[in-house]
């Protein structure tokens, strides 16, 4: 049985992650996080890329809100493979419990190296992966009427990370999927549904093929639905959910999918949106919470160039603060960046504007001092 229970993480209304607690409520002292002298202490990840730089917008506005956070920074990156800091991360979350995290970058070349975000998943067991995929007022996109959230299982499938060449020019990857594994991610995705008044559940798969493996994830979410009669049960094949996604996106409320699927579908969900700069995200364990961007984009192409746009690292951070039941905090930091996206003066180069991530920050600061 889960440690944490799940809360409520979005309002239907044009501003999502407002008014709402989010992610999980521990119910023992044992797994609550870190408080000293009415302050939390917070795991903070920067990663690569643009970590760097939306993290400094993030600790502006934390800052000026008076948030009762002490940072505890790690500074590890996927670049250069630091198994030192790897390890630090790992002690600093099981310690504190709750982390915010960019993205770590993982080279595609080199033979061996594990990426360092789906490690981080794997030795703490943060299993779900939580992506909020909702149109934002001020962002105009092809679509209208989007408001689904995926739902991912984090720590095995195509990500497992057994792979051996048995002889050369032959490499055999192992995809790996339990029954336990899949009734945790299926209990969270309906529990996740339940509290929020979600009315329907769709797992993606490709049992088609794979009737073994995705057979059992399919068939293992469809046996968890039916102890939620209130709630709508559905599957579809992944590629037809890919489709689907991009021509009919507003069919789809809550997904529940195996590890890759959820990647592509996630990213494809951004698109839709506005892009990987606006969408939130959070992983959670039975014991830790980590908050991140929901598309885990690294940016090294405009590294240090002040172009990045905070907002995904921003909402990721309000939802962590109704993790920690910093309601208040939340709703005014939420509301003054929903408010910048929505006036338009200040758009970054991702949504076809020319300010800097500096003045998207400024902008924030600025409502949230006369909103309030």
């Amino acid at each position: 049985m889960l440690r944490t229970t799940l809360a409520k993480t979005l309002a239907r209304s044009p501003i999502p992650l407002v008014g709402a607690r989010s992610a999980t409520t521990v119910s023992s002292d044992i797994f609550k996080p870190l408080k000293y002298g009415g302050k939390y202490t917070v795991t903070l990840i920067p990663g690569d890329g643009i970590g760097a730089e939306v993290a400094e917008s993030v600790k502006a506005i934390f800052k000026a809100d008076n948030v009762p956070i002490d940072w505890e920074q790690i500074d590890v990156t996927g670049v250069g493979a630091s198994e030192e800091g790897f390890r630090e991360s790992v002690q600093s979350l099981k310690k504190n419990k709750v982390g915010l995290k960019g993205i770590l970058f993982t080279p595609v070349e080199r033979s061996g190296h594990a990426s360092f975000n789906v490690a981080l998943r794997q030795e703490l067991d943060i299993f779900a992966s939580l992506v909020l995929i909702k149109n934002i007022p001020g962002v105009k996109t092809r679509h209208d009427g989007i408001d689904m959230c995926l739902i991912r299982e984090n720590t095995e499938g195509e990500y497992s990370g057994l792979e051996h060449q048995s002889v050369s020019g032959v490499v055999e990857s192992l995809k790996i999927v339990t029954k336990y594994k899949s009734e945790r991610i299926s209990r969270f995705a309906f529990e996740f549904a339940l509290k929020n008044n979600r009315k329907k559940v769709t797992v993606v798969h490709k049992a088609n093929i794979m009737k073994l493996a995705d057979g059992l994830f399919r068939r293992t979410v469809q046996d968890m639905g039916a102890e939620y009669p209130t709630i709508t049960t559905n599957d579809m094949i992944v590629d037809n959910a890919s489709m689907q996604a991009v021509s009919y996106p507003q069919q789809f409320d809550v997904l529940v999918l195996p590890n890759l699927y959820g990647s592509i579908l996630s990213n494809i969900g951004a698109g839709l949106v506005g892009g990987p700069g606006l969408i939130p995200g959070c992983n959670i364990g039975r014991e830790i919470a980590v908050f991140e961007p929901g598309c885990r984009h690294v940016g090294l192409d405009i590294k240090g160039q002040n172009q990045a746009n905070p907002t995904a690292l921003l909402l990721s951070a309000t939802m962590l603060l109704r993790h920690l039941g910093l309601d208040d905090h939340a709703d005014r930091i939420s509301k003054a960046v929903y408010a910048v996206l929505a006036e338009g003066k200040v758009r970054t180069p991702d949504l076809k504007g020319t300010s800097t991530t500096s003045d998207f920050t400024k902008a924030a600061l600025e409502k949230m001092e006369s909103l309030y």
